[in-house]
């Protein structure tokens, strides 16, 4: 028996299958009863000395159960290590209270996977006022990967006279490393936000964008709202064409046809969360990241 193995939910088994192809390990399917009454049952293959545990955790709620049951088989069939490799990362958008009994999902999340496993690597998870994902989960391994070199590799040759944007300064450490990558101009935009769908960008004051084509980045589009906004706000400004890149694509499918309608012209997502758009894989990011636990 090899002494590493992969195991993955059903949701993600074509990429796990692909990434455990490339770094040369066994890789087996977690298996998910549902009971009538909504219970689960969680079946796992046989445990390796490291076990790593693919799971995207987008539509989170019923994988995390799933997730905590594999971990507590594969513990108990003897795994000494487990790894967690969560492409998307949920839960880790509210860091702080804002209103009276407000729960924090970032803490609640990062102490739960903290006890049930020895390391957690990520994707540009969506992080506010944490400066390290080693501060959600103490005490153990935790990597925070860029998916900026997969998506720069993606867009090789380029027109050079692109500029980078992003819609606000909470996009600004994925959009200055894409443009460092591709040696282009970048610009980051002012954004006030009056809802869920309905905020205001600006971009007064920085680069000029008349004439020129506009790529869109942002780790994370779930409303689709501020990536509309910003789009409009770009052509506005004389944009000739706008592209759009993000790691991680949470929007409905049916959303697409309302960001060619923002004037969006193409939108591209890694393979981080099952998606349409998916046009970038990020198995290297990922193999890389593992290389580490096969020694």
């Amino acid at each position: 028996m090899s002494s590493v193995a992969v195991h993955c939910l059903p949701s993600g088994a074509a990429d796990a299958r692909r990434l455990a192809a490339r770094l040369g390990l066994p890789v087996q399917g977690i298996t998910i009863h549902q009971f009538p009454d909504g219970e689960i049952k969680v079946t796992v293959s046989d445990a390796a000395p490291t076990s790593i545990i693919y799971a995207s955790l987008d539509r989170p709620n019923d994988k995390l159960i799933a997730l905590l049951f594999a971990a507590e088989a594969l513990r108990r069939g003897g795994a000494k290590r487990l790894v967690l490799l969560a492409p998307y990362l949920c839960y880790m958008r509210q860091d702080a209270a804002f209103h009276p009994g407000e729960a924090i999902s970032q803490q609640a999340i990062g102490r739960l996977l903290t006890a049930t496993f020895d390391r957690v690597i990520t994707v540009d998870a969506h992080l506010h006022r944490t400066s390290d994902i080693r501060m959600v989960f103490p005490g153990i391994e935790a990597d925070n990967l860029s998916a900026m070199p997969a998506i720069a590799e993606a867009l090789a040759g380029i027109d050079p006279a692109t500029v980078v944007a992003g819609p606000d300064e909470e996009s600004r450490p994925w959009v200055s490393a894409l443009a460092a990558l591709l040696g282009l101009g970048h610009v980051v935009g002012r954004k006030t936000r009056r809802g869920d769908r309905s905020v205001e960008i600006d971009f007064a004051g920085q680069i000029a964008m008349a004439g020129r084509p506009i790529l869109l980045v942002d780790d994370i589009v779930s409303s689709g709202g501020t990536l509309m906004t910003c789009a409009q706000t770009l052509r506005a400004a004389g944009a000739v064409t706008i592209d759009a890149v993000i790691t991680h694509a949470l929007f409905p499918p049916d959303m697409i046809e309302e960001f060619a309608r923002a004037g969006i012209r193409s939108i591209r997502s890694t393979s981080s969360v099952a998606h349409p758009t998916n046009a970038i894989p990020l198995d290297r990011v990922l193999a890389d990241a593992l290389q580490g636990e096969l020694a």
